[in-house]
């Protein structure tokens, strides 16, 4: 198969939708019932810009799941690491630079380069105290937790219909 940079078929604008919905809500859903009390969140910033990859563009390279699930711990990795390396909030400028040019690099020597793991791993280093406290359990949740609910929807939603399959 072929990867098709815009979708014609006005179908999969409807699976599109529903991937993204389902597995951002079932992510959401799940923080709010088991994590309200616990200093854990399950919800970054970067799973949107994975939903966009995985329901909105499935026969993406950078959408199958060595990319997703690999881009996303890899990048994580790199941003905690950065982030205990580098403690003092003046230099974030620096942590943050070094974060996502890093993680860039790993993901393209591990071959999972997946677009939103830059935001990953910025999200290690300039998420704010919560996700600071996490040290290295960030990439157990919400990392690794959120980008199995991601891959579970998008194999479940994208295979639904017959003119669409993921992964390829």
């Amino acid at each position: 198969m072929i990867y098709k940079q815009t979708l014609l078929n006005p179908q999969d604008h409807l699976w599109a939708f529903l991937g993204a919905f389902v597995g951002i809500a079932s992510i959401g859903y799940i923080q709010s019932l088991f994590l309200e009390e616990m200093p854990n969140l399950f919800l970054i910033g970067s799973f949107g810009a994975s939903a966009v990859l995985v329901y909105g563009a499935p026969n993406s390279p950078l959408a199958q799941p060595r990319n997703l699930i690999g881009g996303h711990l890899v990048s994580a990795i790199v941003g905690v690491t950065i982030a205990l390396l580098i403690t003092d909030k003046e230099l974030s400028w620096l942590s943050s630079s070094l974060a996502v040019s890093s993680a860039i690099v790993l993901m393209q020597i591990t071959k999972t380069m997946h677009p939103p793991g830059g935001a990953t791993a910025l999200i290690a280093v300039i998420g704010g105290e919560k996700i600071r406290d996490l040290k290295y359990l960030y990439i157990v949740s919400p990392v690794l937790t959120g980008v199995v609910i991601l891959f579970s929807v998008g194999l479940f939603v994208n295979n639904l219909s017959k003119d669409r399959k993921y992964p390829l």
